[in-house]
């Protein structure tokens, strides 16, 4: 379970040192920066795929996405008497993203290239990559980290050794290399990163996949758009949670009963209402129906990741709906380590009483903004878990 995220110089994150439970609900007014935290979280997953360069190719590139204020902030204008005035940066442009769990921790420093006449000359570089073990960065608990071209690991008795696997600049030692036996803790962190699920585009418009009539297969893991949920769903009834759907679709709509026609190998949702002398299929749901259920086939996977990010569940769904899908998410949580961002104050009021109920350990991330910059409510400087970055 990851204990503190830290994130420093994306966007409006210039530097948020977070730490984490097992359910943590993070919440601000719009433009506080929680689609930023999101975005960050799956930079971080991209890293163990070697898909981060990418990714920020994606949003315009690292100049895009670096904190576009001032390095710093001088008491005149935090008093009004000045206004926030550009700078020209004194010190190395950093990207960095990193986070510690229980066992294992983990850091990657991404910066500008070498001036070259490469056309690939304004993709990002991997500057400094770092494995260690516990929830600090101490010297003594480097396990991994990239050397001159490469990367050094360290052995059972504290000794360096180079791998003599060579890595580009835009590669991620998590990706690119993985010996199981002179470095099993970097295939560990690996394996466990590229479980890490996030749910943030949940298709319910009239052309989406999920209420179309689909070839079924065992599905223990929904898609991202959510095109295979009826097979997630029998998944689910056969080798996973049946009563927790049961439970589920009656504390959100009772009377129902939900179940999945199989004609040959396709699939469909058959959705049963009470007062209704025939089921209804994915095509006539409502959007705030099909989005409930694509919500129970993500929430109720008989295969839990290592961590699950939702980006606002409670989009498109009644107010009458939320303390039901927050159920689910209190019930996701005894499995997995949830983060939900949301804006909804109801919906974060029923997960704190869910969470309550069932002793799940839940966090609340409030996050503000001050002269442009994404920090915490409540959190002052020496509030801030423990936390130091690689130096390059």
């Amino acid at each position: 379970m990851l204990t503190t995220l830290a994130i420093e110089n994306y966007r409006s994150l210039r530097r948020l040192v977070v730490s984490l439970r097992r359910l943590n609900v993070v919440s601000g007014a719009n433009g506080t920066g929680k689609s930023s935290l999101y975005r960050a979280l799956r930079l971080l997953a991209d890293a163990s795929r070697n898909g981060a360069v990418a990714a920020l190719a994606h949003e315009g590139g690292l100049q895009s996405t670096l904190w576009a204020g001032p390095e710093n902030v001088s008491k005149a204008v935090r008093r009004g008497e000045q206004p926030i005035q550009g700078t020209v940066r004194t010190k190395a442009v950093h990207l960095r993203m990193g986070f510690a769990s229980e066992d294992y921790g983990y850091a990657m420093d991404l910066g500008l290239p070498m001036p070259s006449s490469s056309a690939f000359a304004l993709d990002p570089e991997i500057k400094r990559e770092v494995l260690w073990a516990g929830p600090f960065l101490r010297p003594s608990a480097l396990l991994a980290e990239r050397g001159s071209g490469g990367v050094r690991i360290r052995d059972d008795d504290g000794k360096w050794h180079d791998s003599r696997h060579p890595l580009q600049s835009f590669d991620s030692m998590l990706s690119e290399y993985a010996d199981p036996e002179r470095a099993p803790e970097l295939l560990t962190l690996r394996e466990r990163m590229r479980s890490w699920r996030f749910y943030d585009h949940l298709r319910t418009d009239a052309e989406a996949p999920a209420r179309q009539v689909q070839i079924g297969t065992r599905t223990t893991v929904l898609g991202p758009e959510g095109a295979d949920v009826a097979a997630a769903l029998q998944t689910i009834k056969e080798i996973g949670a049946p009563r927790a759907i049961d439970t589920a679709i009656e504390q959100a709509f009772p009377g129902s009963k939900l179940a999945i026609e199989n004609n040959n190998g396709r699939f469909e949702i058959a959705f049963r209402q009470y007062g209704l002398l025939r089921p209804l299929s994915g095509a006539e749901l409502s959007d705030g129906t099909l989005r409930y259920l694509l919500w129970v086939a993500a929430l109720l996977t008989p295969r839990p990741p290592a961590l699950l990010v939702l980006n606002e569940p409670e989009t498109s769904l009644h107010p009458d709906l939320l303390p039901a899908l927050a159920n689910l998410v209190v019930t996701a949580a005894r499995n997995t380590q949830v983060i939900v961002v949301t804006h909804s104050r109801p919906f974060q009021s029923a997960l704190r009483s869910g969470a309550e109920e069932t002793a799940v350990d839940f966090n609340t991330i409030e996050l503000l903004k001050e002269f442009g910059q994404t920090t915490i409510e409540g959190q002052r400087p020496l509030d801030e878990p423990a936390w130091k970055w690689p130096s390059r």
